[in-house]
């Protein structure tokens, strides 16, 4: 019974995998004579950005993959050009199995170079745009990259700890001619223009994605993940939210997050449009919409926030009636958000709860949003969610509280310096509590540390704590979070001086921007005699809120 059984699951999950991809328009009819191509690209390469792009060429060569400020680009001339840059790179110095960093906000250079580093087996490590000099440095030494490639305007953030390293600058559009470049600095352009536009090699190392995360320091860590073994990961996103192939994307997560990533790579398992802006404004996002008839919009809730928040007659301004799925993920996603959402541009909010290490755990379709506000949702098929407590027994049973452990295919590998998250009964912890409710479905409650989740960005108190610790006139500091209608939660300040001090908030505020990135600088700074503590000398947080 054992054998048969898991005959007719595996039967089950591969008619479950055809049925989802068969519904998304991605199984279909393929010209006969591509056939051979399209099976020695997957034989060789696998699910990867490299795959995705060659199929896509071979597919449907003509079709738009992206469109940004510099244009549109099809399948064919990213693939090509992805090519030129990947056998440039080689040329370089960058080989299978190096680490490829990658500082780019959303345009044709963040997927050129990350489909460049995939075709040479090369790992992609994605740095976050909003990371402050100090930062980079220690990443790219930690790390070690042989390469870094980098938007123009990061020059100056990259150049302390990328001295030695191969380094390529992608221009901005609106610089016109660009801006001048050292000798030691390639230009990615000039790379593609020289570089051959032929099929590589495949590669015999499949390059891994790394996302950086904080770890429990506050410090940033890398998290890697294996591409993906097959397409059940795909299918089991479409089970819940209905992404459609050759649809138009307006993606304005950022690609370097985990969740603007997922949608990256949605696109090219779909042959999807991509239509990309390098900074994200609520109202251009919408005319972006409007213009290029985008039938998804993925963004964090902070976006979606200052999207609302636009005046009637700027949401009137604009035809949002092709959108069908309005995609949110990386921070908690408030209930009235949703509602309003939906009551205004129909039923088209889906949730995704998940975090870097674990991928995803839950969806909320709008069936759940709408019973529920603020819901995670449930599980997709192939996605076990278990709450445990601090013993490590399983919790069950509606409104019961517990730490959230999740399974898939989807986990990460484990941080790229060493160390993980809890593990019970083979399921990883996502480092927050919830609990599920009567219709089975999760809410997530809070997280099980100190962190706080900052526009979308994992954000830990004790690092801002010790930098403005370090400042000449602080005695003693305690940072909090608290809530923020903007961005879901901020930090407060509240800082002991030592006597005749004259720091003011100002300038707290201005150190901290100047070391780390702008969503670790406090909202507020406060001044306190002396902080509260209790009779073991612990700090008692949860009395500094507001100034308290």
């Amino acid at each position: 019974m054992g054998l048969l059984h898991r005959v007719t699951d595996k039967a089950g999950s591969t008619a479950f995998l055809v049925r989802e991809l068969a519904r998304a328009g991605i199984v279909g009819p393929i010209d006969p004579r591509v056939v051979p191509r399209i099976l020695l690209a997957l034989r060789g390469l696998g699910p990867t950005p490299a795959l995705g792009y060659a199929m896509n060429a071979l597919r449907r060569p003509d079709a738009l993959a992206l469109i940004d400020e510099a244009g549109p680009l099809t399948y064919r001339e990213v693939h090509e050009r992805s090519n030129a840059l990947a056998a440039r790179l080689h040329d370089l110095g960058v080989g299978e199995d190096d680490a490829v960093a990658i500082m780019c906000r959303n345009h044709r250079g963040f997927i050129e170079s990350v489909v460049a580093a995939s075709k040479l087996g090369a790992h992609q490590l994605l740095l976050n745009t909003m990371f402050g000099g100090p930062q980079i440095t220690d990443v790219l030494a930690r790390e070690q990259p042989v390469a870094v490639v980098y938007d123009a305007e990061f020059r100056e953030l990259v150049a302390a700890g990328a001295e030695r390293l191969v380094r390529v600058e992608w221009d901005d559009p609106a610089d016109g001619a660009g801006r001048e470049r050292p000798a030691d600095v390639a230009s990615a352009e000039a790379l593609i223009a020289e570089g051959s536009r032929d099929d590589r090699p495949h590669p015999t190392v499949r390059g891994r994605m790394v996302v950086l995360t904080s770890g429990t320091t506050g410090t940033p860590k890398g998290a890697a993940r294996q591409q993906p073994r097959s397409l059940d990961p795909v299918a089991q996103i479409l089970s819940r939210m209905p992404l459609r192939s050759e649809e138009r994307t307006m993606l304005a997560a950022p690609m370097f997050h985990s969740w603007g990533y997922l949608h990256f790579s949605m696109g090219f398992a779909l042959g999807s449009t991509l239509v990309l802006r390098r900074r994200f404004d609520p109202e251009a996002t919408l005319a972006a919409v409007a213009e290029h008839r985008a039938t998804v919009l993925p963004v964090v809730p902070v976006m979606l926030q200052r999207i609302m928040e636009l005046p009637d007659e700027a949401l009137d301004r604009h035809d949002l009636s092709s959108l069908r799925i309005v995609a949110l993920s990386g921070s908690a996603l408030p209930g009235e958000l949703a509602v309003r959402t939906m009551d205004r541009l129909g039923d088209v909010v889906y949730n995704l709860y998940g975090s870097t290490e674990v991928g995803w755990a839950t969806i909320a379709t709008p069936e759940d949003l709408r019973a529920a506000p603020g819901t995670a949702g449930r599980a997709p098929r192939g996605t076990i969610v278990r709450l445990y407590d601090d013993e490590g027994r399983e919790v069950v049973g509606p409104g019961r509280v517990g730490r959230i452990f999740v399974g898939n295919d989807m986990r990460f590998d484990g941080y790229t310096g060493g160390g993980g998250k809890d593990v019970i009964d083979g399921l990883l912890s996502s480092g927050d509590v919830g609990h599920f409710d009567e219709g089975g479905r999760l809410h997530v409650d809070g997280r099980d540390d100190d962190m706080i989740v900052s526009g979308g960005e994992n954000v830990f108190p004790r690092e801002v704590e010790d930098l403005i610790a370090d400042m000449e006139g602080v005695t003693e500091v305690a940072v909090v979070g608290v809530d923020d209608p903007g961005f879901g939660q901020r930090l407060e300040a509240h800082v002991v001086l030592d006597a005749g001090s004259d720091l003011d908030e100002d300038a707290i505020r201005a150190h901290v921007r100047h070391e780390l990135a702008s969503y670790k600088v406090p909202r507020a700074v406060w001044f306190l005699d002396e902080l509260p503590r209790n009779a073991t000398g612990k700090v008692l947080k949860r009395t500094l809120v507001g100034g308290s």
